[in-house]
């Protein structure tokens, strides 16, 4: 019987490091993990660590939520473990499904993982609607012209690579090319 660890966070600036290190200390002899929403259907990781997974292994995670978002996606993703003989050991509430306790407690914490998710995401359109109507605007701010034209000189010169226009100019990757592909000088 291997421990398996699956570790996942939304967004590219978050850190997989207090996940990795809980996974580690539980155990786990292989950690698949991976920066993407946990609303995605395919999570490239995931898959991965599903295709390892054989009969008798356990799958740990941290918390629940960090297998999926949806109590739907989170069931599914349990029977599938079930029908293959795979437990499932979410380390935060020490669930382990092996268990009749432990699958009804998956279920509870299940609703419970995606009722979190649904209230933060009407929190959120929430507040973006009452920043809308006190006249503020997301994202962020729009690059100058000033930069723009010296982004498009630098690129169109040859004379330097992306990474040296993104140092020079203070602007991502993504928007030197979004500023290219607009127009040229």
């Amino acid at each position: 019987m291997t421990r398996i660890g699956y570790a996942r966070v939304s967004t590219l600036d978050q850190s997989l490091n207090s996940q990795m290190d809980m996974l580690k200390e539980s155990g786990c002899e292989r950690i698949f993990s991976e920066k993407v929403s946990g609303r995605k259907e395919r999570r490239t990781e995931l898959d991965k660590c599903f295709d390892y997974l054989r009969s008798g292994d356990t799958l740990v995670i941290t918390k629940l939520d960090r297998l999926g978002r949806t109590t739907k996606q989170l069931i599914e993703l349990a029977q599938e473990l079930e029908n293959r003989d795979i437990e499932l050991h979410i380390l935060d509430t020490n669930i382990n499904t092996n268990t009749a306790m432990g699958k009804m407690f998956f279920t509870m914490m299940s609703a419970f993982a995606e009722l979190e998710a649904n209230l933060l995401s009407e929190r959120t359109k929430k507040g973006l609607e009452s920043a809308r109507a006190r006249g503020r605007k997301g994202g962020r701010p729009p690059i100058d012209k000033k930069t723009r034209d010296l982004v498009r000189k630098l690129y169109y010169s040859k004379e330097y690579t992306i990474d040296d226009i993104c140092k020079m100019t203070k602007v991502s990757k993504t928007s030197v090319f979004n500023i290219v592909k607009r127009g040229k000088l």
